[in-house]
């Protein structure tokens, strides 16, 4: 005798139902715990934010105080040296050589210590961060515009605080060793990154120096190490007389909620 009974209609919807609710309770645990995990890693991207800051500060105070002045004041005493010594002098050929290597030490010092103590406020966009560098800078005789594509987004600080370096990085090397008169920056937001590119219509890099990035007078290591941080790709294209592209694109895992108030802004300065 089979005594097999199948189960009635009722106790199998309840069954379902059972299922269905641990299923969902299930589901409402990760999300909370997904949600508080990104909580809690963006108040710690803030924080390391804002210490980075302060410590940066207090290297920029200190390089002031001490290295700088240091050859600031070498650097008078070497200018009154080199308009003391005769025209006819077999030394002064070398002299005004060594003060102008250190001339260009103190202006790159300069803007190392002006990287070391700028950062875009957080309340800026990376749009208008660069607006502000570019009348900053304020450099003659050189047109510069921003354009904007597809629907701008809230950077994670740690995130625009890197991508506002890069570019700027780009824009001062533009501006220093290139000799262009136009200079463009591209900002990018696609469903699958963010893009950022500086282009010029200069003289261009050697192409050992792009592929190397040996020299340090461009700075393209350090781009490369900024990008590095931030789990982006650099990629950079230049030929001589050709100008140079600086190209930075950032997965859009790293990018926050979006913003529609620069959505298909072209703008020129």
């Amino acid at each position: 005798m089979n005594l097999y009974r199948e189960p009635s209609p009722n106790v199998m919807r309840q069954s379902t139902s059972t299922r269905d609710a641990i299923a969902w309770a299930t589901e409402r645990i990760q999300t909370n715990f997904h949600r508080r995990d990104i909580r809690q890693l963006d108040r710690e991207l803030k924080l390391r934010l804002e210490e980075r800051l302060k410590e940066r500060g207090r290297i920029a105070r200190e390089l002031h105080d001490t290295l700088f002045q240091g050859f600031l004041g070498a650097s008078l005493i070497l200018q009154g040296a080199v308009e003391q010594t005769p025209a006819d002098s077999p030394t002064k050929a070398s002299l005004n050589r060594v003060l102008q290597l250190m001339h260009r030490v103190i202006d790159e010092g300069r803007d190392a210590l002006h990287e070391l103590r700028s950062s875009p406020p957080s309340s800026l966009s990376l749009e208008e961060s660069f607006y502000g560098l570019w009348e900053e800078l304020a450099p003659a005789g050189v047109h510069f515009r921003i354009l904007i594509e597809g629907l701008p987004k809230t950077l994670k600080p740690a995130i625009q605080e890197q991508l506002f370096l890069i570019g700027r990085e780009a824009i001062l090397n533009a501006l220093r060793h290139s000799g262009s008169s136009n200079i463009e920056a591209v900002i990018e937001y696609s469903p699958r990154r963010l893009r950022l590119v500086v282009r010029d219509d200069g003289c261009g890099v050697d192409p050992q120096v792009v592929s190397s990035g040996r020299d340090l007078h461009w700075g393209l290591q350090g781009m490369r190490e900024r990008a590095a941080t931030i789990g982006a790709q650099l990629r950079i294209w230049s030929r001589l007389g050709g100008g140079t592209e600086v190209e930075v694109s950032v997965p859009v895992q790293a990018i926050t909620e979006s913003s529609a108030s620069f959505s298909g802004l072209n703008s020129e300065v």
